[in-house]
């Protein structure tokens, strides 16, 4: 099996720079590009996760699926979780792609806390630190 040990430190060093990028993006009211920067911080930290485990995944929408079976359905993490993971997907897009409908600093700021409880759940998940 390939130890994954180098890309779950990058993994976990985006998402920890993503978290700082998505406050000072939204600090100066940048929501929609905060929004993009909340997700990927949640993103690279189920990346972490779900690679320290042996499991690589090419596709947003996969790693999501893989987060939902692997973590959810087996109790490790809430529902909640996996649900909020799918909304900073949806809400990314907004950001990235909105052209009339566009984020806002009240779905920012929730985008930011939810990334935050996310981040902080997955690196109590971690085998070996």
């Amino acid at each position: 099996m390939h130890d994954f040990a180098e890309e779950v430190l990058a993994h976990e060093e985006r998402s920890k720079q993503a978290l700082v990028a998505a406050r000072t993006l939204c600090d100066v009211g940048l929501f929609d590009d905060a929004a993009s920067r909340a997700y990927y911080a949640a993103f690279h930290a189920a990346s972490a996760v779900l690679m320290e485990r042996g499991l690589t995944f090419k596709k947003h929408g996969a790693v999501i699926a893989a987060v939902n079976k692997q973590l959810v359905h087996t109790g490790e993490v809430c529902v909640e979780l996996g649900k909020w993971l799918t909304w900073l997907f949806e809400l990314r897009s907004v950001g990235d792609y909105g052209e009339i409908v566009r984020v806002d600093e009240e779905q920012a700021r929730l985008a930011l806390e939810r990334a935050q409880r996310i981040v902080d759940t997955f690196r109590g998940l971690h085998r070996v630190d």
